[in-house]
């Protein structure tokens, strides 16, 4: 059913008019991928979401997408859509400030063409909302808002408020990617673990003068890890954390001064730098959710976990998160079984949690290693950087670690990119 249909239909305050497999509550990146990998699960999926499609797609973010995430979206059929509009990069050079040992990741690493793919939100989310419009298994309801859920035995009934109504749906599995701050897991009691940092993230685009060659840099400073991800158009997206208050008044300068301080932290090796757009300034956290799943309900992406930026892992976890429940939903379905029981979701669970931990606690060490200026922690950083650039076998190791390549791959990655 066309969401102009949904809207159009005169229905009265309440009404148990829907009945789906499952609803999705959160039409980002995450809700959509989840959507667009059950396109032939036969199941019947509701995805809602709260904005406008272009409130959506207007949010100023891009992100490094890990090797994993451009072959799960190979699985599914929509890579060839998202290609066109977004940026290989085939080095990524490590570093710690002022240490002259760079270490260089090259595609010779893994006999792959590129290392990873960095794209800005819209290049994502745009062709994801298209292609589950064409899903005939997917409704794809936005905007509407989730008032109220109640689980039940073999059922969860939820509210959802469209255009000043409100309609009861039903459904056997509710799958909240709503956020960091998912109301659907808070609503559930579902508890979380974790911190937020005493680091701020600055983000903004720039236009270098000279071409940036498909290079991805991460050089780490005592403040915090310093990003610079290669875009289309010869124009980088730079990632600058540092502590609160260093952050707030970097933010704060004009922008000739703040092009001065970036310049200062970049470096010169791609000549002036020009200011595209806004700043924005973000607090850094880590959170872990004590379950990803209940009895019909399971959480995906940033409501299941947060991690530090470094490295670019967020949205990348959150896509292996949505690969790994369809694939669960998907086989469970094929044997007959209750897609919303916590047998079935537990495997789900088993599959991710541990998984996502360990990205989780590699992201703080890392943070925590470099952050600092202790002359012990200092040597033992610079030791292992120079382990790493001669040792093949741990330079190896380390580099499909960040790209997605270590742990279990799902059976929509299983291709090979063309």
């Amino acid at each position: 059913m066309a969401l102009a249909e949904l809207n159009q239909t005169p229905t009265p305050p309440r009404t148990l008019g829907y009945d789906y497999d499952l609803v999705i509550v959160g039409g980002g990146i995450i809700g959509l991928t989840l959507a667009s990998a059950l396109k032939d699960s036969g199941l019947s999926v509701l995805l809602i979401e709260a904005k406008v499609t272009s409130t959506a797609v207007a949010k100023g973010q891009a992100y490094a997408v890990h090797m994993l995430s451009a072959l799960i979206y190979q699985g599914i059929g929509i890579w060839d859509k998202m290609l066109p509009q977004i940026t290989k990069y085939c080095r990524v050079r490590l570093s710690d400030a002022d240490y002259p040992d760079v270490v260089e990741f090259d595609t010779a690493d893994i006999g792959k063409p590129e290392l990873g793919y960095v794209a800005e939100h819209q290049a994502l989310l745009q062709p994801l909302q298209e292609f589950v419009q064409n899903c005939p298994n997917v409704t794809y309801l936005c905007p509407a808002e989730v008032v109220s859920t109640q689980y039940q035995q073999d059922i969860v009934a939820i509210d959802i408020k469209v255009a000043e109504q409100l309609r009861t749906v039903r459904s056997r599995l509710l799958v909240a990617a709503d956020g960091a701050r998912s109301p659907i897991r808070q609503a559930a009691g579902i508890k979380t673990h974790g911190w937020k940092y005493w680091q701020s993230c600055i983000v903004a685009f720039v236009k270098p003068e000279k071409p940036h060659n498909n290079t991805a840099y991460e050089r780490f400073w005592s403040s915090g890890p310093f990003a610079i991800l290669p875009l289309p158009g010869n124009r980088c997206r730079i990632v600058w954390t540092a502590p609160h208050a260093e952050a707030q008044a970097l933010c704060a300068l004009n922008d000739e001064q703040f092009l001065a301080e970036l310049s200062r932290r970049y470096g010169d090796h791609m000549g002036k730098l020009e200011l595209l757009g806004d700043r924005f300034i973000f607090q850094v956290q880590l959170m872990q959710s004590d379950r990803y799943v209940l009895s019909r309900l399971a959480l995906v992406g940033d409501a299941a976990h947060n991690c530090h930026p470094v490295g670019g892992q967020g949205l990348n976890l959150g896509i292996r998160d949505a690969a790994a429940l369809a694939q669960v939903l998907q086989a469970a379905h094929a044997a007959g079984e209750d897609i919303g029981n916590m047998q079935i979701l537990k495997r789900y669970e088993r599959w991710r949690q541990l998984e996502n931990l360990t990205i989780l606690g590699f992201t703080d060490l890392l943070d925590r290693i470099f952050s600092n200026n202790f002359l012990p922690v200092v040597v033992v950083r610079r030791l292992g950087l120079w382990l790493m650039q001669r040792v093949p076998i741990l330079k190896v190791f380390m580099l499909k670690l960040m790209i997605g390549l270590k742990g279990r791959t799902p059976e929509l990655a299983k291709y090979e990119i063309v």
